[in-house]
């Protein structure tokens, strides 16, 4: 009994061995048959996107256009004139700077007048003495008109008394002329101002033999500067004496000046085609300088319209195209143009795209249609942090106990 008892407790333990062998591997089977596809594959990869500063886009707004010829030149005096010496000698007197203010009539220069004093103190003598031998004259006359009422003289006699009275009058008015031409030549060493401006110029010095023509000062008056510039022919139909010019000035930034059209030269340059029109630019608070360059474009025609820069826009195609921002991807879009501000560069959109869209352009426009993109908001300016232990640091928590 023992012994069958023994040999039967060891059979059942081999057969619940083998079964949880077989559990296990079953197990295994099991766990990897629900093993999902994705562990197996990798799943296709989304292309990133192509992050765009606000330097790569531009949003269409409502701005207000122009559109007329561009006018580009030097800004000259309206008003200038160069000083010259009209007498042969030495300056005395320079009495003025460049850069100073002068009245009309101001005294510039003076130059040696000597001679011209010499001449004119010559001239009120032979005045007098011609004077004396018209008076002289006058009486024979009229002595010699008595004589020939009375039958004294002949009428012949007469005569000759006339003849000399009127050669002394011609030999007076000879001599009052000279004395004029010398008054004058003795005025002309001295130069005055011949309007109210500023010293532009100094080319003499005290000291200076010169001759006639020899250039002393150039005065100019700045209220009023001129702008010489030429345009095509084809452009006159907008051109007009009174149109306004609104003109932007080197070492003034953007700031915009106004001016008009004062004339237009009525005959076009047989070599170029254009033709020369003047411009006028007050300058009433004198903060422009002569010298600068200016560049303007005549206001014919002013427009509030839908306008991007000209960069925004691929004229390579017909017609032209926009790369816009749609629901974060990239869409070609064809565009219809208008006017261009050829000033501020500036395009009128009438069709394709409409106020408030997102347009790339610059170097970002050789992105690919349907390429995703995100647009990077304009960083703003970062506030300066507090200094430690400043009055604008929060004061620190007490440590827990």
């Amino acid at each position: 009994m023992s012994t069958r008892g023994q040999g039967t407790g060891r059979g059942p333990d081999r057969r619940g061995a083998g079964a949880c062998g077989l559990l296990v591997v079953l197990g295994l089977v099991a766990l990897s048959g629900c093993k999902p596809s994705g562990a197996q594959e990798s799943a296709p990869q989304q292309p990133a996107s192509v992050v765009l500063g606000p330097e790569d886009v531009v949003r269409v707004e409502s701005r207000e256009l122009q559109e007329g010829p561009v006018l580009s030149g030097t800004l000259q005096a309206r008003r200038a004139a160069t000083m010259r010496a009209e007498v042969q000698g030495a300056v005395l007197e320079m009495a003025v700077e460049q850069g100073q203010r002068v009245k009309k009539g101001q005294l510039l220069a003076r130059i040696q007048d000597v001679s011209q004093r010499d001449q004119l103190l010559a001239a009120n003598t032979a005045v007098r003495v011609a004077r004396n031998a018209l008076q002289v004259a006058r009486s024979e006359e009229q002595r010699n008109r008595e004589l020939v009422k009375a039958g004294v003289i002949t009428r012949r006699d007469h005569e000759r008394t006339q003849l000399a009275r009127a050669q002394a009058e011609a030999q007076l008015a000879e001599a009052q002329s000279r004395r004029v031409l010398a008054r004058e030549q003795v005025g002309r060493t001295r130069i005055v101002a011949p309007f109210a401006g500023v010293v532009s110029e100094r080319l003499a010095s005290a000291g200076d033999v010169i001759q006639p023509g020899t250039p002393l000062y150039t005065v100019i008056d700045p209220t009023s500067l001129r702008l010489e510039a030429s345009v095509p022919a084809a452009q006159l139909s907008v051109l007009k004496p009174g149109t306004g010019v609104d003109f932007t000035v080197s070492g003034y930034g953007d700031r915009s000046f106004q001016g008009r059209i004062e004339r237009i030269n009525p005959a076009v340059d047989p070599a170029t085609g254009q033709v020369r029109l003047y411009v006028t630019l007050p300058n009433t608070e004198q903060g422009l300088l002569t010298g600068l360059f200016a560049e303007g474009r005549v206001a014919a025609l002013k427009r509030e319209v839908p306008a991007v820069p000209v960069s925004a826009v691929d004229t390579r195609a017909e017609p032209p195209t926009v790369l816009r921002v749609q629901q974060g991807k990239l869409a070609r879009v064809p565009v219809t143009l208008g006017m261009t501000d050829e000033v501020t560069r500036l395009v009128e959109l009438r069709s394709g795209a409409k106020a408030g869209d997102i347009l790339v352009r610059g170097s970002a426009q050789d992105l690919t249609e349907g390429t995703p993109v995100e647009v990077r908001p304009p960083e703003k300016p970062q506030e300066p942090e507090p200094g430690v232990g400043g009055a604008g640091t929060p004061p620190e928590a007490p440590e827990p106990r």
